[in-house]
Order: C-alpha cells, then sequence, then structure tokens
C-alpha cells in the first residue's frame, strides 16, 4: 500500500473512532441528564435552564449587590456563577422583540445597547478585582440571557465581550468553557466574589432564590432531556486548558488590562511570560474594542501556534484577532491593494552575488571582510532595514549594533553595493522581502488601514525599524494601540536600530517583567553563562548586558553538557537521551530538538525517525497537540518553550571566550549566535541537554 494510502487509512480509522467516543460520551451525558431531571424535577422552576450547571460544580450566588453601590440600594444582579469555566455575571431580561444587528441589540425598533453598559463596567471592575489573584480577564464573562429564547451566543461590541444569548441556550454556553480552572484556583476566586458581590439587604438570600418566571409560549418544561443531554455533553467535550492560560501571577493579569496613553513597551528575561501576557492582552484588547487586533512576529510559526492557543483561550474573539508573520502581513497589504509583488529568493541571492563579483569581490570591502554575509547584513538590515535612500543618510548614520566601525569612504562602497544590487534585482524582476516591507510602509501612509484597533508585536527586538514604522503607521499614538513584547537579550538579527529612528517613543509606558515562571535556577544559571558579559543595543537606546531574572522560583536537574568528536557520536547520543525521556514518561510531543541550521535540524530529524521516533518539523508545527518530536531551528522557536529541550551540534567554541586578534566583524557574529544558543537552552521548562560538536 502507498503512503498516501496508509496515512489515509490512519485518518479513516481516527475518525471513526473519534466518532465512537463522541457517542459514548452523548450516551453519558443522556444518563446523566436524565438523572439530573427525576432529581430536580419539583425544583426546575427555581433553578431554572441554568440548574444543569450546578451537577458540573458551578455555584450559583443569586440576587447579588451590584459592585460599588451603595448600602440600601436596590440594584442587583440575578446571579453569579463560579465554577470550573471561570466567572459568570449573568442579568436575565423577559425582552420581546430582540434583534442583534452590526454588534447592536434592539427591542423592536429602539436601540437598547446602551442600556447595558452598566453591565460591562460590571465586568471590568470584576476583572479588576480577580487580577489581584491571578485571574486573566478573559475568564470573566459578561451574559445577558433573554427569558424564553434560543437565540444563540452573540456578542455585543464595544462592550468587552458582553455576551446576549438565549435562555435555552445560556447553560450550554457556559458548560461549553470546560474545565479551565483547578478547584483550589475555583476556591480562591469563589471567595473574593463573595465579598465583590455583596449581599443584597441585610440578610442573606435564600440559596435556592427562584430565577425570574420564564417567558413560555407553551405548557413544556424549561428544557428538554436533549437540551439537558447536550449541556453535560458541551462541558465533556470542552478541550481541557492549560492552567496559564486562565491563571497568571497577579502582576501579569493586572498588566494584561493595564491602559496605556500611547505606545507601549513589555520586557524582561527569557521565561518570565512575555508571549504569554502579549496573548492575554490581545484577547483583552479586542474584547474592549470593535476592531480588529494584528498580532505579529517575525517568525513564521509563532503566529500559527499563538492562533490555535487563542482559539481555545478566548473562542469568543479569536475571530478578531488576526495572527500574521511580518511579512506575510506585507504581502497582503499589497496584493489587497493590487500591487504586483514578485518575492523569489534564490534569484534575490544571485542579485546579490552578483553585485558581490560586480563591486566587492575585488574592491576595499573583501579587503576589510572577505566573508560577503557580513556585507549583505549591511545592505539587508542597516540600509534597507531603516528605508535609506541617499547616501547623506548612511554616511551619517550610527549603525547602532554594529561593532565594525567604517569610514565614509568605506560607506561609500557599501553604497556601491547596494545600487548594484537594487539594479540586479530590478533587471531580474524581483524583490527581496524587505522591499515589499518598504512599499507595504509607504502604501499604508499614503492610505492608511482601517478596521485595526491595536497592535502587538512579540519578539519586537527581532524586527527592523522599517517594519516598526509600518506597524506603527496602523495606530499611531492611540492609547492602547502599540504594545512591544520582547527582550533584547534575545536579539539573533544584526544591525539594531531604536525606537526613536522609528519616530516613536515608550517613555513613561515601559514595564519590566522580573520573575522568570519557566526555567529552573538550574536552567537559567546554565544559560546565563553563555551570554554572561555580552552587551546589545536596545531599541530604547545605549548598550545593555540584559535584564536578570529577580525571582525564579522552580528547581530541577542540572542541564546536562557532552563534547562529541563527530556528528556521527553525537547523533546517537541525542537519539539515546530522547529515548531515556520517552522511557521515563515524558511525552516525544513536549521534547523540542534546536539547531542553529536548517541542515543541522534535518540531520537530527532523520536520526530520530531512523531510531524509530517520529517528527515533526517546527515549520509544520501550529500548537496543534501532538506525540512526535518537535525538530527545528532556534529561530523557529522563538515565544515556544518545551518540557525537555536538546540543543544540539552546538560549536564547542560558543561556549569559550571569543578568539583574540579577530576583527570586529566576527565578534559580532559570534555574540549573535551566543545570544542565539542562550535563546534555545531558555526554551526548556524541565530539563535541558547540550551537545557540542569540536
Amino acid at each position: 500500500m502507498s503512503e498516501a494510502g496508509r496515512s489515509a487509512g490512519t485518518e479513516a480509522r481516527r475518525l471513526v473512532a473519534l466518532a465512537d467516543e463522541h457517542e459514548r460520551l452523548a450516551a453519558i451525558a443522556r444518563d446523566e441528564a436524565q438523572r439530573w431531571m427525576l432529581a430536580h424535577r419539583t425544583e426546575r422552576q427555581v433553578a431554572g435552564t441554568l440548574a444543569p450547571l450546578t451537577a458540573q460544580g458551578y455555584t450559583f450566588l443569586h440576587d447579588r449587590g451590584w459592585p460599588g453601590a451603595r448600602r440600601g440600594s436596590r440594584a442587583q444582579i440575578d446571579h453569579v456563577l463560579v465554577g470550573p469555566g471561570g466567572v459568570f455575571v449573568v442579568d436575565t431580561k423577559a425582552w420581546k422583540d430582540v434583534a442583534i444587528a452590526a454588534g447592536r441589540i434592539f427591542r423592536g425598533q429602539a436601540d437598547v445597547t446602551d442600556e447595558l453598559a452598566g453591565l460591562a463596567d460590571v465586568g471590568y471592575s470584576t476583572e479588576a478585582a480577580l487580577a489581584e489573584l491571578g485571574l486573566a480577564p478573559g475568564e470573566v464573562h459578561v451574559l445577558v440571557v433573554l427569558a424564553g429564547s434560543s437565540m444563540p451566543p452573540t456578542p455585543l461590541q464595544g462592550l468587552g465581550g458582553l455576551m446576549v444569548v438565549g435562555e435555552r441556550a445560556a447553560a450550554k454556553q457556559i458548560a461549553g468553557f470546560g474545565r479551565r480552572l483547578t478547584d483550589k484556583q475555583q476556591n480562591a476566586v469563589l471567595s473574593l466574589v463573595l465579598d465583590h458581590f455583596p449581599l443584597v439587604g441585610e440578610a442573606p438570600s435564600e440559596l435556592d432564590a427562584s430565577i425570574p418566571d420564564p417567558i413560555v409560549t407553551q405548557d413544556e418544561p424549561l428544557l428538554t432531556l436533549d437540551e439537558i443531554a447536550d449541556t453535560f455533553l458541551a462541558g465533556m467535550l470542552a478541550a481541557p486548558i492549560e492552567e496559564w492560560m486562565a491563571f497568571l501571577h497577579p502582576d501579569q493579569a493586572k498588566l494584561v488590562r493595564r491602559s496605556f496613553s500611547g505606545p507601549s513597551r513589555i520586557r524582561g528575561p527569557a521565561g518570565c511570560g512575555k508571549t504569554v501576557v502579549g496573548l492575554h492582552r490581545a484577547a483583552y484588547l479586542a474584547r474592549a474594542s470593535t476592531g480588529r487586533v494584528v498580532v505579529t512576529t517575525y517568525v513564521r510559526t509563532l503566529p500559527d501556534v499563538l492562533a490555535t492557543l487563542m482559539t481555545r483561550l478566548a473562542p469568543e474573539v479569536a475571530d478578531r484577532v488576526e495572527f500574521t508573520g511580518i511579512h506575510q502581513f506585507a504581502l497582503r497589504v499589497l496584493r489587497e491593494r493590487g500591487h504586483r509583488v514578485v518575492v523569489k529568493l534564490p534569484e534575490a541571492t544571485q542579485a546579490f552575488n552578483r553585485a558581490w563579483a560586480q563591486v566587492g569581490r575585488q574592491g576595499p570591502l573583501a579587503a576589510l571582510d572577505s566573508n560577503s554575509r557580513y556585507w549583505h547584513d549591511e545592505l539587508l538590515h542597516v540600509i534597507k532595514g531603516r528605508g535609506l535612500t541617499t547616501f547623506k543618510q548612511y554616511a551619517d548614520l550610527a549603525r547602532a549594533g554594529r561593532r565594525r566601525r567604517l569610514s565614509v569612504d568605506q560607506r561609500r562602497e557599501v553604497w556601491r553595493l547596494y545600487l548594484q544590487y537594487q539594479q540586479n534585482l530590478r533587471d531580474a524582476g524581483v524583490m527581496d522581502f524587505e522591499d515589499v516591507i518598504l512599499r507595504a510602509e509607504a502604501s499604508l501612509r499614503e492610505r492608511p488601514l482601517e478596521g485595526v484597533s491595536a497592535v502587538v508585536i512579540d519578539e519586537a527586538q527581532d524586527l527592523s525599524c522599517a517594519m516598526i514604522r509600518m506597524l506603527y503607521a496602523l495606530v499611531g499614538d492611540r492609547p492602547d494601540g502599540l504594545t512591544l513584547i520582547g527582550d533584547g537579550q534575545q536579539t539573533i538579527y544584526p544591525g539594531g536600530y531604536t525606537l526613536a529612528e522609528a519616530g516613536l517613543t515608550v517613555a513613561g509606558r515601559g514595564v519590566v517583567l522580573s520573575t522568570n515562571y519557566r526555567n529552573t535556577r538550574e536552567i537559567a544559571a546554565f544559560a546565563a553563562t553563555v551570554v554572561e558579559g555580552d552587551e546589545f543595543v536596545d531599541i530604547e537606546g545605549g548598550a545593555l548586558r540584559g535584564d536578570a531574572a529577580v525571582a525564579i522560583p522552580r528547581t530541577g536537574p542540572a542541564p546536562q553538557s557532552a563534547v562529541f568528536t563527530s556528528a556521527t557520536e553525537h547523533d546517537a547520543a541525542l537519539v539515546s537521551h530522547v529515548r531515556s525521556l520517552v522511557i521515563s514518561g515524558v511525552s516525544a510531543g513536549d521534547i523540542g530538538v534546536l539547531c542553529a541550521t536548517n541542515r543541522d535540524a534535518e540531520a537530527c530529524a532523520g536520526a530520530l525517525r531512523r531510531a524509530g521516533l517520529e517528527t515533526v518539523k517546527l515549520s509544520d508545527y501550529s500548537g496543534v497537540v501532538t506525540e512526535r518530536v518537535k525538530v527545528g531551528t532556534i529561530k523557529r522557536a522563538k515565544g515556544l518553550e518545551f518540557k525537555q529541550v536538546l540543543v544540539a551540534r552546538v560549536r564547542e567554541s560558543l561556549l569559550g571566550n571569543f578568539a583574540p586578534g579577530a576583527h570586529d566583524g566576527a565578534r559580532e557574529r559570534w555574540e549573535i549566535e551566543r545570544r542565539e544558543l542562550y535563546v534555545g537552552m531558555t526554551r526548556a521548562r524541565d530539563g535541558l541537554w547540550v551537545g557540542r560538536t569540536r
């Protein structure tokens, strides 16, 4: 049988198994619903359509006081539910002739959306109160339940994610959030909710206080047996969610919902949860606005993973958060506007190689540094990365991030190389990605993109100056419009820049996270030795040595590091270590094998496959749970984490001292490669193995 046939057969068997499992769960749900109806037949009118949720662990608070209301006030919230799916503030409405259009709610012809603004404020205040515990803002939900209605869950715009849902669909909607909080977390949340929503009057409400009488047009039960079964089934089928998605450190939870008057920056050492905060913040900003939130980064893998996580973290706003690589975003802008874009990287590489042969190889640049890669980086990252158009701009440039000093005459030679490269690109009829960014930036300045309310940039230190300018053009200085997230210590591309060059400032709007939640102390200490004493140019200006973690709560085994005399010996040890991890109970999908180059990654993946261990390329990984070892480059792993990391085929020289007497260009490359190695090591959560080759 062909490989395709075997794959199709495997997929068919998997689908049959899923269908059988779904039928089994449905039968369990129906039996559970039958038992519930028998036990609660006389109480249906009291608990109404939400009562089945008690069987899933939800605690009901009925008729609670409006948070912050004056004593004696009659303002109240009908129900507050605390359970495995989070906190749900429920207000019932006996409204008829309800319609929702363009994110607004109407009773007949009257727009009553603004009447619900107070409820949205309750949601905001509850988020703020629970952030003190570390509950993420997205775990607080405000529902307006329409009595007697079967309307499916429908969000209203501009009200912080407030959802309108018919009575018959409300319980299933809540159950569908599954289990996001542990029992301990639920107890902590419930304790605070009891204080936040005070009792109405002097005496506590009856625990079985009834819901307002439902509007029913026929003599029928509030819910049928099938509808109750659907409620239980929704809870059973909801995918479990990692605890970090629901609970953060209180400082992180507060930062997610913090408001800034203009562009802001979140920075901190590896492992402090910057990407997690950015993900939650994107969901929060989407709930708080009517526009689209763009989340972008340099590496294409990370947006796919984050998009998958968002569908689990905040499904109600996932369609309004766009995850995209920076180059893919620029290409889409140009193509949607009718620009002809031809990007062919092999042809672009050939265009540079011809320019080097025509201008550089026999000239002063080769005498200065015969490695054409240095000059290729100079063109792409320093000149085109800033969008320089005249030699005078380049002659006067500080060239932040480049160690090698260039005289005016040497810069003139670089500019000759740049002009020849651009001519070769034109002759070939192609662009490089730097051209795409510059054209998209120019197009967006000429005609701004409508409908974008916020931009979140992860790994911002890796973007070029022109990329930052392009994204800044989308939102300008709008409050909470631009959030830059990153760590200068993890810069792995040459040619730095400062935000001042991009025309923006985050002065007074910067936050530094200082607790490393990912790594153990042993892993963090081992990785820190790689970049100890190294300097880098921070995007806010000036040379820095990195933000050190103030606290690292977790401990674990010491990292393992070994030197091998050949690639064959190295790969055999790598396979042996992966096998030992799997035998010890570590899921293969929690193991990451990271290399500096694609060639080394392919070689390591091949060694694992020959040993019978299944692998998945990081370039193909989208965040979906897998039981295969993840293999790829360190660049592809940025923003990700793994329980166990094997950093493979590391050059022994990177862990030693820099060779004395080497030129500044070589030292710059050495430092970048060491920072890249540091990034790879700090992807490890519980264990780290480093394979070095001579």
